[in-house]
């Protein structure tokens, strides 16, 4: 192997190798286990949430996989309606050319265009990120299979009463013309004015005072509301008023949703322009006027001299207009959230328009059920009261958007209105007895995004048709989402799936947090603080990271803030860090649940982490390659102690990994494996196993053994990062193979490593710890006394038990080697010891003599800093053996070990203080 691990050398290579030899594709063996991945838009790139949540669904696949599961990971993309018509809008608008002037056909063709030559960015990134789906069977939600159980869903939906037609409000975005979801609205803080104004009593005995934020629909209003309760209006319920500007009379009405306490207690009810106002105007049977067009202009159902305006110019004009009447009685500075269209950035109408509508109540019982007896499990399990808040209250769902591109709505119309669903027109007049000469038009709009997905775990897999993947690989074993589309789309594809498939369509939805950045804000482009997980793997100078954040800032003010943080959190741009080191720290912030601060320092640490394996793994090959290492067991071999610990150490490392993956708690299934690899495998084995290799002690079948056991740990602790970290393990394991006398062609279709616990050997695991504490108050000493690593030492030891006696004869040639000892005195308790730094491992003393090597102030800081420790640690055991809670309620064996470690503490604290006083006569 290369010296050094260059990533971008293996990644391409292995990936393409993976993928087209169809290692991705379901084995057809074992039991099935299927993640369907929550289809990304086709117009978007790879951001950091992306990378998150697809790093985890490939570990679980590849962990899956490994375990000899039939395992599919379904890919595909969604057509994104409102973002992709943006997207080639604005393609045509470079051209001076509107949808319009095409026309609808010529439109979608060109939709489709854009979608070959340019819609595949994110699946080409998803690949770069190690993915591993089965790419042959790709999807996309206007396939044209997956269009037909679109339209088979509707009509059924439609034929059983559960789709209808109708006038309510929405979202209405003003620019692109098309009710939007709850999603796609981003609720912005600014600072705005509340306006006071009177509203005369129609009888003329005085007037009423409201607040409003937003005056310009004063002339929608049709009715004043109080609370029931507020005594000042008691009398005033049931009265009018006349509302100013207006011809019209309007009622005073009294209802529980109204704040006594906020401004005068009597709020504007404008049923068309306000949600809160609309399920008034509903209880109250309030008449709706809706005062705009959809352009958010005043239409003609208000007094013509505001006929035409904008809605903010017609706002100035009305405060003007009733300042003059003498009715503007106060405006107050007022701080208030304003509903922007995530992709327009124009403010958001309350707009009451015909819409197409799904029944939810009729769907959500059987849901709700299906979360509460435990057929579906959300990790964390908290998740369950989110999801079941909107279920139990939810409203009907607004299905239809006023677009070209996407799923048309399979509905026509005669001259008269009446509505007519089915397939396609033939399919309708056959349907409906209609005949050939009744004229009819189909629905323009088309079907909201979320309707399609949420037929994501059976629409992909062939429904309606009942194919053999759909038999094998549904229900689908996990979803993997954030939470924040629990109700947009995973309750709809629970609640359609059940409809449709009479089963549900996961069995544990898995939920994650938000990735933000180090300092816990939510990454965006305004904010100049998003990190593409590509410039990670790759690297990106500094100029070119600047341009990437501060290209399409309008505002110069932002952009130069934006450049100025950008130069200085990354001066040197971002290295080439890598994919595994990126998956790998993805996986240990993947703490259920919760949102992740993402600081490049720890990508860096495991960029490291992936710098030791490739070393480690070089000084396996040396020391193994062109030698008997035992695989076939036809060479007689020996273990040593420190082969029988590592062993030991690795069943208990595999269990631990294996309970995070199958508990989702990736982040400790990684740290399990980075603690054995780099601490236990790194750090001690591969130093144990210098004095055996390189020394003339050990015995030639000492040597074998050790060689056998550096690759069999090395082999299995590849297995078991594979799902990890895919490309260095891979290419290690490559060269690893033939002297491990694996067969077959890559990592990722071996046999996942299973703990035995009968190779577990508790005495090894107990003479290693030993052997470690004795190594580490040695170097502790070295360390806080500025000895060089090089400098042999002479230590004395006394105090020993008989264990200690047994593990020094036994493990003195480690000792010697790894601490680079000069020799090991034992002192009896008589003997006077030369003046010592002194440590302590379990009860055994260790002096290192202080003549020639010590500072003896240094020193006596150390000592006292111990002794400060031991103090503290002497006074908690102390207060918790003075509390009869404890000692009356906990186990005796416990309250034994905590009086013996107490004892411990003491003695060692007397030992410290003589030496202290020793010290202190130089």
């Amino acid at each position: 192997m290369d010296k050094t691990y260059q990533p971008s050398a293996i990644e391409k290579q292995w990936y393409e190798t993976w993928e087209s030899k169809g290692y991705f594709a379901p084995s057809g063996e074992g039991e099935p286990y299927c993640i369907m991945i929550p289809p990304p838009n086709v117009t978007g790139s790879l951001h950091m949430g992306h990378g998150f949540q697809e790093s985890i669904m490939d570990a679980l696949i590849r962990y899956h996989r490994m375990k000899g599961c039939n395992t599919l990971w379904q890919v595909g993309t969604d057509h994104a309606g409102i973002a992709t018509q943006m997207v080639v809008e604005r393609l045509l608008d470079a051209e001076n050319i509107t949808r319009h002037d095409l026309g609808r056909d010529k439109f979608i063709e060109k939709v489709w265009e854009w979608k070959e030559h340019s819609g595949g960015t994110i699946t080409r990134q998803l690949r770069r990120l190690g993915a591993s789906p089965d790419w042959s069977r790709e999807r996309f939600t206007m396939d044209e299979g997956f269009y037909q159980a679109v339209q088979e869903v509707f009509i059924r939906l439609y034929d059983d009463k559960l789709i209808y037609r109708g006038k309510r409000l929405v979202n209405w975005d003003p620019k692109l013309h098309t009710a939007i979801s709850d999603l796609e609205v981003v609720s912005k803080e600014q600072k705005g004015h509340l306006w006071h104004f009177r509203y005369p009593l129609s009888d003329g005995s005085g007037h009423l005072v409201v607040a409003t934020t937003r005056p310009e629909t004063m002339l929608g209003d049709t009715a004043v509301a109080v609370h029931p309760e507020d005594e000042r209006y008691k009398d005033l319920v049931g009265k009018t008023i006349t509302l100013p500007l207006t011809d019209r009379k309007i009622p005073i009405i009294a209802d529980d949703y109204v704040d006594m306490e906020f401004g005068t207690g009597c709020v504007k009810i404008t049923p068309a322009h306000d949600f809160n106002d609309y399920e008034m105007g509903q209880r109250h049977n309030l008449e709706m006027i809706n005062i705009f067009n959809d352009d958010a202009q005043i239409n003609a159902a208000a007094p013509e001299k505001y006929r035409g305006l904008d809605r903010f110019v017609a706002r100035k004009q009305i405060v003007a207009d009733l300042d003059a009447l003498g009715l503007l009685e106060k405006i107050d500075d007022h701080n208030l959230k304003v509903p922007y269209g995530d992709r327009s950035n124009v403010v958001i109408e309350p707009y009451l328009t015909n819409q197409w509508y799904v029944r939810t109540q009729p769907l959500a019982e059987k849901a709700i059920a299906a979360v509460e007896d435990g057929d579906i499990a959300f990790v964390p399990k908290q998740y369950e009261n989110m999801y079941f808040s909107w279920m139990r209250d939810i409203q009907d769902w607004c299905i239809s958007r006023q677009l070209w591109w996407g799923h048309r709505i399979p509905a026509w119309y005669d001259d008269a209105g009446q509505v007519y669903v089915g397939r396609d027109e033939a399919d309708v007049r056959k349907k409906y007895n209609l005949g050939d000469s009744l004229a009819l038009k189909q629905d323009d709009d088309v079907l909201d995004t979320w309707f399609s997905s949420g037929l994501w775990t059976f629409g992909t897999l062939g429904w309606p048709e009942e194919t053999d993947f759909l038999k094998t690989f549904h229900p689908s074993s996990v979803l993997v989402t954030g939470f924040d589309i629990i109700f947009f789309w995973v309750a709809r594809m629970i609640m359609l799936t059940l409809y449709f498939k009479k089963e549900i369509p996961f069995h544990t939805v898995y939920v994650h947090g938000l990735v933000r950045d180090s300092q816990g804000q939510k990454m965006s482009k305004s904010k100049g603080n998003v990190l593409d997980p590509i410039d990670l793997i790759d690297g990106i100078d500094l100029e070119s990271l600047v341009k990437k954040r501060t290209t399409g800032l309008m505002n110069p003010k932002d952009a130069a803030k934006i450049e100025k943080n950008t130069r200085k959190e990354f001066p040197d741009g971002l290295a080439s860090y890598g994919t595994d080191a990126l998956r790998y720290t993805y996986y240990s912030l993947a703490s259920t649940g919760r949102d992740i601060n993402f600081d490049v320092g720890r990508i860096e640490g495991f960029r490291n982490f992936c710098n030791k394996i490739w070393q480690a793994s070089n000084y396996v090959l040396m020391n193994t390659e062109g030698q008997d290492c035992a695989q076939d067991d036809s060479t007689e071999y020996e273990l040593t102690l420190a082969d029988r610990w590592i062993v030991s150490r690795l069943q208990q490392a595999e269990k631990a990994v294996i309970e995070g993956m199958d508990t989702y708690r990736l982040d400790l299934a990684s740290q399990a494996l980075y603690d054995f690899f780099w601490k236990d495998y790194c750090d001690w084995y591969l130093e144990l196993t210098k004095p055996v290799l390189t020394g003339d002690f050990a015995s030639e079948q000492v040597r074998i053994g050790t060689r056998r056991t550096l690759i069999r740990v090395l082999e299995t602790t590849l297995r078991l990062a594979h799902p990890f970290m895919p490309f260095i393990t891979e290419e290690i394991w490559q060269k690893i193979k033939p002297l491990a006398g694996v067969e077959g062609e890559t990592l990722m279709l071996q046999r996942y490593p299973a703990p035995a616990e009968e190779r577990i050997d508790a005495a090894a695991i107990s003479d290693i710890e030993w052997v470690k504490s004795v190594i580490e108050a040695v170097r502790n000493i070295r360390g806080e006394m500025n000895i060089p690593r090089a400098t042999k030492l002479p230590v004395f030891v006394r105090d020993l038990t008989s264990e200690d006696e047994r593990c020094l004869n036994d493990n003195a040639q480690f000792l010697t080697r790894l601490a680079n000892l000069e020799s090991i005195t034992r002192l009896a308790a008589q003997d006077k010891a030369p003046l010592s730094a002194t440590a302590l491992a379990g009860s055994m003393e260790i002096r290192v003599p202080m003549a020639g090597l010590i500072d003896k102030d240094a020193e006596l800081a150390r000592l006292h800093k111990e002794s400060d420790k031991l103090v503290k640690e002497k006074s908690r055991l102390a207060g918790k053996l003075e509390n009869p809670k404890f000692v009356d309620k906990a186990p005796a064996d416990v309250v034994a070990k905590e009086r013996e470690k107490l004892n411990e503490v003491e003695a060692a604290l007397a030992k410290l203080s003589e030496q202290q006083a020793e010290i202190a006569k130089l």
